[in-house]
């Protein structure tokens, strides 16, 4: 088991990556101080709580943890306030008071919907992530939890820190192949932003990793969570730094949300947003070229890197005007300088958009 602290003001939390953690899970929670006596509420989803959702029941029942189970529906679309009203339902009905606490047993999408439950029931508990899938590697770690608006994803959430996070690596051998591609553009994504030499070392091990061979997998995990730890233990709320985080989203959230959330699997938009948003940084003259070595690398893994679905600019300029990080109308975005570092730019124009996304659908360069 490899093991990283992240820092949050006063506060501290463990990140455990290893094979076998569901089974220790009693032990974990002894370790932060959780006794039998806290209700627990295990969130997951109707693919995940077939597979591993009985077994984690049942080993803290074993233990003497009051345990009850809420499923809800895979995918994306579960993200939504009217959902969360019947979560908080089912919570109270289980008798969960405010000494209890949340289990998110999945991927993003129940991470950001139970983390939300957690930050909001009661007006907080505290809730612990069990990643199932790479992509949530990311998602599990620094707080950001919510669910989306038709209009823009994440619009409604909070900040809202994890007790604890527990990455059982057994979990992603029943992962369909496109959610295991999915989930390294956020690995990718953390070594281009920070740190060039995980990028050599991503770029060398590319079968390891599509293998799952589970050394290569822990490492890389441990390496993308050790990026995201020093970035949100020195900017929790995305006053400044954090925002390096989300590099490639600009364009990626516009892309799901107009394509439809579910149509493009959240790490698919993230790995087209990357690489043309280097091409961004490209046509504004900010980096040497770094598109080509990047869509390289997101192809490896078998992920898209062009613009192939038929939405058009405007749509995804309307959608990029609505983005968290725009203000007074003006878009920000994060561009890289070179390969593993970015910065953050705002105020960029919208003719030079127009000319990146008209690359990254196979037109000329600008």
């Amino acid at each position: 088991m490899k093991t990283l602290h992240v820092q949050i003001g006063e506060g501290s939390y463990p990140i455990h990556i290893g094979a076998g953690l569901h089974g220790r899970l009693p032990e974990l929670l002894r370790e932060i101080g959780w006794r039998r006596e806290r209700r627990l509420m295990l969130v997951t989803d109707d693919q995940v709580g077939p597979l591993y959702g009985e077994d984690v029941k049942r080993v803290l029942t074993d233990h003497g943890f009051h345990t009850s189970c809420l499923t809800v529906l895979a995918g994306e679309s579960s993200k939504k306030l009217s959902l969360l009203e019947e979560m908080v339902g089912d919570c109270i009905e289980a008798g969960l008071d405010r000494s209890g606490a949340i289990l998110a047993l999945g991927g993003g999408v129940v991470g950001d919907l139970a983390g939300f439950l957690a930050a909001s029931y009661m007006r907080g508990i505290p809730f612990i992530q069990l990643p199932t899938t790479l992509l949530a590697h990311d998602s599990s770690v620094g707080g950001k939890v919510g669910v989306n608006h038709p209009l823009g994803k994440n619009m409604i959430g909070a900040f809202h820190q994890p007790s604890m996070v527990v990455f059982d690596v057994e979990t992603l051998s029943t992962l369909p192949e496109r959610e295991v591609a999915s989930g390294y553009a956020e690995v990718v994504k953390h070594a281009l932003i920070r740190d060039e030499a995980f990028v050599r070392w991503l770029e060398e091990r590319v079968d390891s990793l599509r293998r799952l061979e589970p050394d290569s997998v822990s490492e890389a995990i441990w390496k993308g969570c050790a990026v995201k730890k020093e970035v949100v233990s020195r900017d929790e709320k995305e006053s400044g730094l954090r925002a390096i985080l989300n590099y490639g989203h600009t364009i990626g959230h516009a892309l799901e949300a107009a394509a439809g959330y579910g149509v493009l699997t959240h790490g698919e938009a993230v790995a087209i947003g990357m690489v043309g948003e280097a091409m961004l940084a490209e046509e504004m003259g900010l980096c040497p070229p770094v598109s080509e070595r990047t869509a390289h690398l997101l192809s490896a893994f078998g992920l898209p890197t062009r613009l192939t679905m038929g939405i058009t600019d405007e749509e995804l300029l309307e959608r990029m005007r609505r983005d968290k990080k725009a203000k007074h109308g003006r878009l920000t975005f994060v561009l890289p300088r070179d390969i593993g570092c970015v910065d953050i730019i705002h105020g960029v124009e919208e003719p030079v958009i127009r000319q990146a996304l008209n690359r990254l659908r196979g037109g000329g360069k600008g």
